[in-house]
């Protein structure tokens, strides 16, 4: 590898490379469009277009696309090359601002949720000046939004923007009220720490279920999980270590600030933490991390799995979204600093925080819904399906005796190692609290509710849009006040008594936490379809259109698409499954069962007792016709689930039906027989091979 510093950004026009190619005054009306949200003028975009394309060029690029995001929760990019025709039959290599700042890519194959109809097929994508573009793939990528022939949304960006655009305006008027007339930009920040598994490719690919679904539908536990929590931060092997330092290059090369890697808990899993970026670039990011940790894999004969759950009895698989609020002036927002019971711009935010989750918790709690983090929440590993906040006994404390004199804030405390010569360490005010789907970590709140597939944008785009709700809010009385310091005392403390049910800095996982976030009114919404009717409420919708983060068609063809889209996984799933009974555990069962027969033959022509093969054989027979009596019955359940056209109840009929007959009625079954077949007949590859192929 190279110089880290050398290659950090090679293949980003960023700033410093805009400095360098670009004319001096471009530069500087470039920079001032982009802080000013201006429309690029044409004669700016040429020059820059063409600054982009030479350096791009000396790169190695021959092409260009406008990179975007979809709705179907991958990138998207269709590449032109450069090349016009010139005089001759010669070439010359071109483009244009207007090829620069828009595209039109067919849209008609995109989800649309009904935002648009067949023969309005043009969709047209806008380039993201805030967020850099880069090279890969000898391709100029460039960063865009996408939306239809109508100007709705058909992205995850543009949302994303309008969010942060929000959540900035209404930050700025409380800063405003505590005098910091200085501040020009404010923004959330995300770091978004990324958990995945790798296994070796060949096995992966013996596996239809993997390929198709990407999470097994069936597999024994092998002797060995992750009960001796041996994997977790254990020495990387040498073949993991080996894609992970490509990997750090590669994203290095990309300006991703890849910081902190390790194995994870369950076998086969590791995770990937970046730094800290401006929200819509750290969207861009970690999308670019997914797509590289698939490649890279694929290079050194891996696999890398995204899917929340690929594999039962082992922890899945999240992305923790690490949410601050930064200034162009240095400040965050969320910095308790050393004596945070004085500081109340930060108690004012952190309520305005609280008061938001409390408010729209179930809200927030759609951003994390889909057909494959279903499998995750609420297992032992993850957080439950309930939203909650983790402040910390102190902070907590604090906030119940706000504006009481005679609270007495705790002196930090130091811990002692034992050994003379060991430096003391100074105890946080807060600890970390690994099964809380809201923690406040020093600093920003990670929400580990998210999952490991997902774009971090939609649960950004909440958060922003809740905590601007509750600021603008906050502003209106506050900027009417007569007696700043004593109405913002009463805001603060009437505002964290009322949604203080919102906190709880105890076990998350217990059942005692179920029944109690119940006594308190909490949501406890499990799967998609209890999930999605309460993004289309009265409420969410008023909230989303009045800051204008969607318009209410936006809402209702989201809506439409994730669930959809629900009900298409879970139809794979459904005949993948089939397939694989049919072709591969019938098969290898009867190929067995036949097997044995002969062995009990032979031994009955011997006049040698056969109980153990005939034991056996009886077994496998009651399995096998068990599990062929309810594959008719699970096709009658497919057969019916195609017949409902209302996508809300198709939902729940195939997670009521498909998925928990799926899960419930056929996989016990196949479990059974895998760890009854011989290894010699059953072919495909087991949770053990799979898990451990690396280690």
């Amino acid at each position: 590898m190279k110089n880290v510093p050398e290659i950090f950004g090679s293949m980003v026009f960023n700033d410093n490379v805009m400095r360098e190619k670009l004319p001096k005054d471009v530069y500087k009306k470039l920079i001032k469009t982009i802080k000013n949200g201006e429309r690029l003028d044409l004669e700016l975009a040429n020059v820059v277009a063409h600054a982009m394309k030479e350096w791009a060029i000396e790169k190695g690029a021959t092409h260009f696309t406008h990179w975007f995001q979809p709705m179907t929760g991958i990138t998207a990019e269709k590449h032109t090359s450069f090349i016009t025709q010139g005089d001759g039959g010669s070439i010359r290599m071109e483009f244009t601002g207007k090829e620069l700042a828009q595209g039109e890519p067919d849209a008609s194959s995109f989800p649309s949720g009904g935002l648009r109809t067949t023969f309005e097929a043009r969709g047209y994508t806008a380039w993201d000046p805030t967020s850099y573009a880069f090279i890969k793939d000898n391709t100029l990528c460039i960063p865009t939004v996408f939306c239809s022939y109508g100007g709705e949304a058909l992205d995850k960006k543009t949302p994303l923007l309008r969010s942060m655009e929000v959540l900035e305006k209404e930050a700025k008027r409380i800063l405003k009220l505590f005098g910091h007339n200085d501040v020009g930009r404010v923004y959330t920040t995300v770091g978004a720490e990324q958990e995945y598994f790798l296994i070796d490719r060949e096995l992966y690919l013996q596996r239809q279920d993997l390929r198709y679904c990407k999470r097994t539908l069936f597999g024994a536990c092998p002797p060995k999980g992750q009960e001796l929590e041996d994997h977790y931060f254990g020495a990387i092997k040498p073949r993991v270590s080996k894609f992970m330092e490509e990997l750090d290059s590669e994203l290095w090369k990309l300006g991703i600030m890849a910081k902190t890697e390790h194995n994870e808990v369950a076998p086969g899993q590791y995770e990937l933490a970046p730094e800290f970026s401006i929200t819509n670039i750290a969207a861009d990011q970690n999308q670019l991390m997914m797509e590289l940790m698939k490649v890279i894999a694929e290079k050194h004969n891996l696999t890398c799995i995204l899917h929340e759950k690929p594999f039962a009895g082992v922890n899945g698989s999240g992305k923790h979204n690490n949410w601050s609020i930064a200034t162009d002036t240095g400040m965050n927002l969320l910095e308790p600093g050393n004596t945070p019971w004085k500081n109340k711009q930060f108690l004012l935010f952190l309520v305005a925080f609280i008061k938001a989750v409390d408010e729209y918790q179930d809200l927030i709690r759609v951003t994390t819904a889909s057909a494959s983090n279903d499998h995750r929440l609420g297992a032992s590993e993850a957080p439950p399906a309930i939203i909650s906040i983790f402040l910390g006994e102190e902070l907590t404390e604090m906030l119940e005796a706000f504006g009481n004199s005679k609270y007495k804030a705790k002196d930090r405390e130091d811990m002692e190692f034992g050994v003379h010569y060991l430096a003391k360490l100074t105890k946080d005010l807060t600890d970390r609290n690994r099964t809380s789907p809201l923690a406040f970590t020093g600093n920003k709140f990670e929400f580990r509710m998210v999952g490991s597939s997902l774009s971090i944008s939609g649960p950004n785009i909440i958060l922003n849009t809740v905590v601007a709700e509750a600021l603008s809010q906050f502003a209106d009385t506050l900027e009417k006040s007569s007696d700043f310091e004593k109405d913002l005392d009463e805001l603060i403390k009437d505002a964290f008594a009322k949604h203080k049910r919102i906190i709880y800095n105890g076990n998350n996982y217990s059942d005692e936490w179920v029944k109690e976030a119940e006594k308190r009114g909490l949501y406890n919404l499990k799967s998609m379809p209890e999930v999605m009717p309460r993004f289309i409420t009265k409420k969410s919708v008023e909230l989303l259109t009045k800051h204008k983060v969607f318009t209410e068609v936006e809402i209702h063809s989201r809506y439409e698409i994730v669930l959809e889209e629900y009900i298409k996984v879970l139809n794979i799933e459904a005949l993948t499954l089939i397939d694989m009974i049919n072709k591969n555990i019938i098969p290898d069962s009867i190929e067995y069962s036949g097997a044995l027969s002969k062995v009990a033959e032979r031994k009955k022509n011997l006049k040698i007792k056969f109980d153990v093969e005939k034991d056996l054989i009886d077994k496998i027979n009651g399995l096998t016709k068990s599990l062929s009596d309810k594959l008719k019955k699970f096709e009658g359940y497919i057969a019916e689930g195609k017949k409902i056209s209302d996508v809300q109840k198709s939902a729940k009929f195939y997670r009521d039906k498909v998925l928990n007959y799926m899960d419930g009625e056929m996989r016990p079954i196949i479990d059974e027989l895998e760890k009854t077949v011989s290894k010699k007949y059953w072919k495909l590859p087991t949770y053990g091979d799979m898990l451990y192929s690396l280690l």
